[in-house]
């Protein structure tokens, strides 16, 4: 496993003037609403060859290039990738007006619309799990009765938790994920969220770049650096706000 280093030294490395360079959301450029150290840095460095690439399934790419706009980070609908939104744009492409027990945020309601596909949680064909903190128990009561039943599952990203603002846990899709296999322990969910390669293997496509000719810098070995050894690309670990990075592990070494 690669030791964390601080942005700012990937900074100072020649990492940043690859042909793509790939970066992970929250706990990399975003700590809830907050802008991480050194990023403004790290747009001005790396231009249009910087990508988002993200297991976030609540925003859609053009949501969360408002958001990011605000926060003074413009990054273009275009070169964002998130593991919600490409899910619903995968399932249109492989099944066209398919019916859709969606429990999801407001923005990947109104894409699935947009996208044609038809929602029902009566009779659908499938079901698609993403982040929805409007949830309610009835919701997943609904979800655990439909995965009874055999109804096949999409889950947007299998992660438990992200980082939030101060580095407490939030709850992510992988945790309803969770309870409802303890309730029903024999169901199963494709995704293509990370730790799967397709996100990385999709903005490469985009950016028109080979994987050895790029990197992705994330914060998660396990989700991050597991993707990017499937997709061939070389991974950067950030250290998370707060946590050690390479140099202070080294000096912390040196002092005993």
């Amino acid at each position: 496993m690669p030791h964390p280093i601080r942005l700012s030294d990937f900074l100072d490395s020649p990492g940043p003037d690859r042909a793509a360079v790939l970066a992970d959301l929250d706990g990399c450029l975003l700590s809830g609403e907050t802008v991480l150290p050194d990023v403004p840095r790290l747009l001005a460095r790396c231009g249009d060859r910087l990508w988002i690439v993200s297991n976030n399934s609540t925003d859609t790419a053009q949501t969360l290039a408002v958001r990011l706009a605000r926060l003074g980070l413009p990054v273009p609908a275009g070169r964002i990738l998130l593991a919600g939104e490409m899910t619903l744009r995968t399932l249109q492409a492989e099944r066209p007006g398919a019916r859709v027990a969606l429990f999801a945020a407001s923005p990947l309601q109104v894409l699935a619309c947009a996208l044609g596909l038809y929602p029902d949680r009566r009779r659908p064909d499938l079901m698609v799990i993403a982040r929805d903190t409007g949830l309610s128990f009835d919701d997943l009561a609904e979800i655990i009765a439909l995965a009874h039943a055999g109804v096949p599952v999409r889950l947007t990203n299998p992660d438990i938790t992200h980082p939030g603002a101060d580095g407490t846990p939030c709850p992510e899709t992988g945790a309803l994920w969770a309870a409802v296999t303890a309730a029903v322990p024999r169901a199963a969910a494709v995704s293509l969220g990370k730790p799967a390669p397709d996100l990385l293997r999709r903005a490469l496509r985009r950016a028109g770049v080979a994987p050895r000719d790029a990197v992705f810098i994330g914060d998660t070995p396990e989700t991050d650096g597991a993707a990017a050894a499937a997709a061939g690309v070389d991974f950067v670990l950030l250290a998370r706000p707060g946590a050690p990075a390479r140099d202070l592990l080294q000096r912390e070494a040196s002092s005993c």
